[in-house]
């Protein structure tokens, strides 16, 4: 369960940074996205997906998550 920062990039989207890999790239989807609950499966750019259990409330970015690998 890799430890990722999340931040929001200048044209508004969000960007998925895993440090101990040096992966990054932005989220291209987000199974729940309201402003009262955020998560599930997240989907990157480059196809590959992970998981993190839905949050209420939407969280605040940038921060630092804790995500499952998504089959």
């Amino acid at each position: 369960m890799p430890n990722v920062m999340i931040r929001i990039k200048d044209n508004g989207a969000l960007l998925f940074y895993i440090a101990k890999k040096d992966q990054e790239d932005e989220i291209a989807t987000v199974e729940v996205d309201t402003d009262n609950e955020w998560g599930g499966v997240v989907e990157l750019t480059d196809g590959s997906k992970y998981y993190i259990e839905p949050m209420s409330p939407r969280p605040s970015f940038p921060t630092t998550l804790r995500f499952k690998r998504a089959e």
